[in-house]
């Protein structure tokens, strides 16, 4: 992996820059994630708050707290999904698709118990989260 990766929310009026490596990347099945992304399954990055910053437009940047954990951030300008602040987790998740160059490699899903689409990729099926993020570490069969 190269050391950064760029992108942009959809009118280009917010750009972000990410440097290292990702914690992990996968999907989540939430009803909240599916909700916001308008997508069947969301594919995130996870990130170190120090590894991303915001390199331009960060007047344009707006957040929305439906809850203390997520704290979703968008373009007030086009309304183009850029990364969602995870507080309580000391992490920022930068959507998969905010960042085009990143070779995407998923590890896990997460909040299988909510999926609509079931995917069949041998990965690990978390029925919410790793214990290592609050939550029970129980999986869920493909």
């Amino acid at each position: 992996m190269s050391d950064s990766y760029s992108g942009a929310c959809f009118c280009g009026a917010i750009e972000v820059r990410v440097t290292g490596k990702p914690e992990v990347m996968g999907y989540c099945h939430c009803r909240s994630c599916r909700s916001w992304s308008g997508g069947p399954v969301n594919a995130f990055t996870i990130w170190k708050p120090e590894a991303v910053q915001v390199t331009k437009g960060r007047d344009n940047l707006a957040t929305y707290h439906k809850t203390d954990v997520s704290h979703r951030q968008f373009c007030r300008l086009c309304g183009g999904h850029l990364m969602t602040v995870h507080p309580p987790l000391g992490v920022i998740d930068v959507f998969s698709a905010t960042l085009p160059d990143l070779a995407f490699a998923p590890a896990l899903h997460v909040n299988y118990q909510e999926t609509v689409l079931p995917m069949r990729d041998g990965l690990p099926k978390f029925k919410d989260f790793p214990k290592e993020f609050g939550g029970s570490g129980e999986m869920t069969a493909e």
